[in-house]
């Protein structure tokens, strides 16, 4: 590495250490030329996120942007602020490819939504979906009454009560 005070282009690592919980490397060098000591940091540089939108152009992924998304869907709704903030900003390094479709973000989105609440997932898929009528809005109802129903009876019939489902003779 090239000395900051004379320029020589050697130097030799003198010490070398972790820094920031392990996220760069600290190292003392000396230059073999004027003999001076400097710091210098070494982190992995990562390659950004892309987003392929719809339409065909990339752009990074913006966390700010789902997380305002995530926001407005579940505006006035029982839904911890928290949860949305972890999920956005979480999202870039659950994804391990260099590039997604927007479409799959919206996807994931609705997936995380989905169990947290009925109303902020509707809202989200509205959206995401670009419902056009008032008939896809009730579709997608049906289909989370649906689940839900198939739910239920998965979990069998409940329990009869004490006199309940016994005829007296």
């Amino acid at each position: 590495m090239r000395c900051p005070y004379c320029s020589a282009p050697d130097s030799k690592v003198v010490n070398s250490r972790p820094s920031d919980d392990g996220a760069s490397i600290r190292r003392r060098r000396e230059c073999l030329n004027c003999v001076r000591r400097f710091t210098t940091y070494e982190r992995a540089q990562l390659e950004p996120l892309m987003v392929v939108k719809r339409s065909g152009p990339r752009e990074a992924f913006n966390p700010d942007k789902l997380l305002r998304g995530l926001t407005l869907a579940s505006e006035k709704r029982p839904v911890d602020p928290a949860a949305l903030r972890a999920f956005a900003y979480g999202f870039e390094d659950e994804v391990q490819t260099a590039e997604i479709a927007a479409t799959e973000i919206g996807r994931r989105a609705m997936t995380f939504l989905r169990p947290l609440d009925d109303v902020a997932y509707i809202r989200f898929a509205s959206v995401y979906r670009d419902f056009d009528s008032l008939e896809r809005f009730i579709e997608e109802i049906r289909g989370l009454k649906g689940r839900e129903d198939s739910r239920a009876q998965d979990d069998g019939p409940a329990p009869a009560q004490d006199g309940e489902g016994s005829t007296a003779t």
